[in-house]
């Protein structure tokens, strides 16, 4: 059973736990994503499991998932990069490059260089088919054809514009 603390509207913890599944209404939970880009602006992108309730067999970014009980943000996303694909990054300096309020919580984007050798990653078989290396304009072409989770095209421009920068000035 996994549990996730309970956030109010303003992202403070209320002290509050709930199983995995449905969440309250006026109650949110915490959800990081981790894009990883490398030297030649690719993102590594990951294909969910055909087994997968959510989005199966689709194309995602590299990884994401939910905050459990007693994560900071960063603790998130270090558990959830090295779970689903066997890399680890020290998160403990380092702040989402932007969060994004959905009906049900906080959705918190990390955006971060790696070179990483694919061939060395290990897949967690229950979440993760296989990775890859995409350009902005393949990880387009994929959500065009339906054959990645469907963001909006801008959060994917976002992404690739601002993955070296903070803030939304340019």
């Amino acid at each position: 059973m996994e549990l996730w603390d309970v956030y109010d509207k303003d992202r403070m913890k209320t002290g509050k736990t709930i199983e995995r599944g449905a969440i309250p209404p006026g109650t949110y939970h915490l959800v990081v994503h981790i894009c990883v880009f490398n030297a030649n602006n690719e993102m590594l992108i990951q294909q969910r499991q055909p087994f997968k309730e959510g989005w199966p067999n689709m194309w995602d970014v590299t990884v994401g998932g939910s905050a459990i009980a007693g994560d900071t943000s960063q603790m998130a996303a270090e558990r959830e990069l090295f779970e689903e694909i066997g890399y680890r990054i020290n998160f403990s300096h380092v702040r989402p490059h932007f969060s994004i309020h959905f009906d049900a919580g906080f959705d918190d984007y990390y955006l971060v260089e790696e070179n990483i050798d694919i061939e060395k990653l290990h897949l967690q078989y229950e979440e993760v088919q296989q990775v890859r290396w995409a350009t902005e304009d393949e990880i387009l072409r994929l959500l065009d054809r339906g054959e990645f989770v469907p963001y909006r095209k801008s959060l994917i421009a976002l992404m690739f514009e601002t993955k070296n920068k903070y803030g939304a000035l340019g």
